[in-house]
């Protein structure tokens, strides 16, 4: 019944510069997950020894919050796309509206 027009999608932003890395990187605190996680597997817990340590189930634990945070904000976007749809749908109705409505009223007049 009504075709959709494509969007135009936004163009996307230039990568940051090394000096706003560096500036991100210091301003963040040392207490960042990012930083707490080892680069190489820890040596003294092997992973056939069965019940995981205290510091790989809070890595566990960031992680699985991590991605469930990043689920639920793609979902949001998700949301707010659609909403913004139904509102341009919303306002091309409302102009077609008032359209007809002065069409009407010329003729009543």
């Amino acid at each position: 019944m009504s075709s959709k027009a494509k969007r135009v999608l936004p163009t996307r932003p230039d990568p940051p510069s090394v000096e706003q890395i560096l500036a991100d990187l210091q301003s963040t605190h040392p207490g960042d997950p990012i930083f707490l996680l080892p680069s190489e597997p820890s040596q003294e817990h092997s992973p056939s020894s069965g019940s995981p340590s205290p510091a790989e189930e809070e890595r566990e634990r960031l992680y699985q919050l991590s991605r469930s945070y990043l689920g639920m904000n793609q979902q949001l976007q998700e949301a707010q796309e659609r909403l913004r749809a139904q509102r341009e749908e919303l306002l091309r109705a409302r102009a077609a509206l008032e359209h007809d409505i002065m069409g009407m009223r010329q003729k009543a007049c």
